[in-house]
């Protein structure tokens, strides 16, 4: 069983680095983003393990605040971002 935690620990931190890769080189905005969330929920996904590891529901709170806050920041920077570049020819007002 122990080999369970040590796959899943490697596949853990294999998936959050190769999001931190794409949160530090994303072109955009919004391939910035989606890697923040993308992190977030291996974040998630690494605590819901350590809860399941340790026999721990202790930390399961921190899943639902983990899980509202990102939501919440999604859904805001979506709503409110500016497009990235200026392109001749497009106009920078709401539709």
């Amino acid at each position: 069983m122990t080999w369970v935690w040590i796959i899943a620990g490697v596949m853990l931190t294999g998936a959050a680095t190769a999001t931190m890769f794409r949160l530090l080189a994303g072109p955009s905005t919004l391939d910035r983003l989606v890697a923040l969330d993308t992190l977030v929920a291996v974040t998630m996904c690494a605590i819901g393990t350590w809860a399941a590891f340790s026999l721990d529901t202790t930390v399961t709170y921190s899943l639902t605040a983990l899980a509202l806050i990102s939501f919440v920041g999604s859904v805001s920077v979506a709503r409110f971002r500016v497009p990235d570049v200026d392109k001749p020819g497009i106009s920078r007002r709401r539709r």
